[in-house]
């Protein structure tokens, strides 16, 4: 089979040749029919997560068909459509396993990060991490749901806030786009924020009831005026913005974290206590979740703004990504 993989830290994506691997107990083989670039595959690409050995294949978005099933394997079939993303498959026996929080799992492998993932012909995975697609959703946009899209609207859909309420959305890149369509869909008062009065165009064709140009005005002010946000969710890295927004959250309003930074946060302790505001993290979730994703984008007609690439192309498209030219999703096709 045909693999894009990095040999070490730093190095560069290389197209390969490998036998094609087979399942172990409770493992399934899926055939590759589409694999997205995601920002997080910088830890294949250049280390830094733990557990991560080398060589490596990158890759988290899979969508595709299981080819073959490994001894033990129940509830799956060969020729059944399946996603496959960060979510690699939980031990069960692991105290937060133990208590049903399974993408909290502390033995958990995560494609293309600790295990070989999907920037390939086949990829091998726990049969935990299977999501079930939908008929109505091709695989290149089903792909990218399998973590940006996960991440946003599992986010969204416990991030407290009711149908009606004020939600904030920071960032309309890779993350925002589809974070803006679930927080419409999802029946709250949807307000865009982002950098440039040129990006208010594509706020609207999301469905934004509001969008606020930062560089022009002031999103705490504009979100006090509009009543207080009940939740502004953050796809963005920059913690200026997230700060930026912070005054403009309602009594216990929350900050809800999904794009990641090692920058700290420029938000005083003492901030947080007049409206029992909070700013907490929140990671993307388990299969299950997954298939409420791909459900729900299918039902609620969301879907992925992409550009495609043959697999061939990897490391074009990873640069394109890196680069912040995609708009707004690479996804690595196989021909198959």
């Amino acid at each position: 089979m045909r693999a894009v993989q990095v040999r070490e830290a730093g190095g560069a994506l290389e197209l390969v040749e490998r036998d094609v691997p087979q399942p172990g107990r409770d493992e399934a083989l899926v055939r590759v029919h589409a694999c997205g670039i995601c920002h997080s595959d910088v830890f294949a690409k250049e280390g830094g997560y733990p557990g991560v050995s080398y060589p490596l294949v990158p890759g988290h978005e899979v969508a595709g068909k299981i080819e073959s099933l490994g001894e033990g394997v129940q509830g799956w079939e060969v020729g059944q459509r399946v996603g496959v993303g960060w979510f690699g498959g939980n031990c069960a026996y692991c105290e937060p396993c133990r208590r049903g929080d399974l993408i909290n799992c502390q033995n958990m492998d995560i494609p293309g990060v600790t295990i070989d993932g999907g920037y390939a012909d086949y990829v091998v995975v726990n049969a935990r991490a299977l999501a079930s697609i939908p008929d109505d959703l091709a695989d290149q946009d089903a792909a990218p749901l399998m973590c940006a899209g996960i991440t946003t609207y599992n986010a969204l859909r416990h991030s407290g806030a009711h149908g009606g309420d004020v939600v904030a959305v920071i960032g309309l890149g890779g993350l925002g786009h589809l974070a803006v369509q679930f927080a419409v869909k999802l029946g709250f008062h949807t307000v865009a924020i982002a950098r440039g009065a040129e990006k208010g165009e594509l706020a609207r064709k999301l469905g934004a009831h509001h969008y606020v140009d930062s560089t022009s005005e002031d999103p705490a002010n504009r979100l006090s005026e509009l009543g207080g946000a009940s939740v502004v969710l953050s796809t963005v890295t920059s913690t200026s913005a997230m700060a930026a927004a912070f005054g403009g959250l309602a009594p216990r309003g929350r900050v809800v974290v999904v794009g990641a930074s090692t920058e700290p946060l420029p938000i005083p302790p003492a901030a947080l206590i007049g409206g029992s505001t909070a700013i907490v993290g929140h990671a993307s979730g388990s299969s299950r979740d997954s298939e409420d994703t791909l459900s729900f984008s299918v039902l609620a007609d969301v879907r992925p703004m992409i550009e495609t690439l043959p697999l061939e192309q990897a490391a074009e498209g990873y640069e394109k990504m890196i680069s912040g030219d995609a708009r707004f999703r690479m996804v690595l096709t196989t021909g198959a």
